[in-house]
């Protein structure tokens, strides 16, 4: 389920470890460089006022939302409303497969 750093993508879901938002998920919406990232949730941190964040306090999945990443190639901006959608269907999508036991 986690992913190497190396692998860093524009879309990517990741859970924030450390901080305020410690507990959380959010959407990679830039890479600034090999150690800081821009992150947004669609609800408390807007696509306008994304939050950066040290790569090291982060826990990264190996799920990259879709409709994130083609309307950032696109546009390079996404609504907050495809953000908050993003995270819905990735949380659901590991409830369900927690319930199956596919996760450990």
């Amino acid at each position: 389920m986690i992913e190497s750093d190396s692998t860093l993508q524009v879309g990517q879901i990741v859970s924030i470890t450390q901080g305020r938002d410690a507990g959380q998920y959010a959407v990679i919406i830039k890479i600034l460089d090999e150690r800081f990232v821009v992150l947004a949730d669609g609800d408390k941190r807007k696509f306008d006022r994304p939050k950066k964040k040290n790569i090291h306090h982060l826990e990264f999945f190996d799920y990259v939302s879709p409709e994130v990443q083609n309307s950032m190639k696109e546009t390079s901006r996404v609504t907050n409303g495809k953000l908050r959608f993003a995270l819905t269907k990735f949380v659901n999508e590991l409830v369900t497969d927690l319930k199956k036991g596919e996760l450990n």
